[in-house]
């Protein structure tokens, strides 16, 4: 039950900080567009209709009920997968947070508000917190996946070898 409460803070916590930062964004977009220019990113406001690198943009207004449905269904296999929640609720409560985040720009602005434009040594999509905080987790999970399953089959090879 703990770890649930946790799941929904943090997620709740990720989701506000990325709707808080958004709305700074779109006011100081009012003023200037771009808000601010440097030699390796920029801030400026994009208004992303897809998902990923605008993949999706086609589907128009069905995105959103797609992404919607997706992240409760989602949702709900993660809670109820009671060994995987628990091994790894803090990731999930951070991808589900800010996949709610993306979501909610979705309904309110009819396309994901991105803001971080990275041109250093070559051009990346424009992204968000909510974007750069799903990486995070989601780097998270691999490695502690790949860690724990490498761990493992080095604990059963060493059994394997004293048979």
């Amino acid at each position: 039950m703990r770890e649930k409460i946790i799941f929904f803070l943090i997620a709740l916590f990720i989701f506000i900080i990325d709707q808080v930062i958004k709305l700074w964004i779109l006011e100081l977009a009012k003023i200037s567009n771009p808000i601010s220019k440097t030699e390796f990113i920029d801030i400026v406001l994009v208004y992303n209709r897809g998902v990923a690198f605008s993949l999706g943009s086609f589907l128009g207004d069905s995105l959103k009920w797609i992404i919607f449905a997706m992240l409760i269904i989602t949702s709900i296999i993660i809670i109820k997968s009671d060994d995987f929640f628990r091994r790894y609720y803090i990731a999930f409560g951070v991808v589900i947070g800010a996949g709610f985040g993306n979501l909610m720009d979705r309904f309110v602005h009819n396309g994901v508000v991105d803001y971080i434009y990275w041109h250093y040594g070559f051009n990346f999509a424009v992204f968000n917190f909510a974007d750069a905080s799903i990486n995070i987790a989601i780097a998270y999970l691999l490695i502690h996946h790949l860690y724990i399953s490498c761990k493992n089959h080095s604990f059963n090879s060493k059994e394997n070898i004293k048979r």
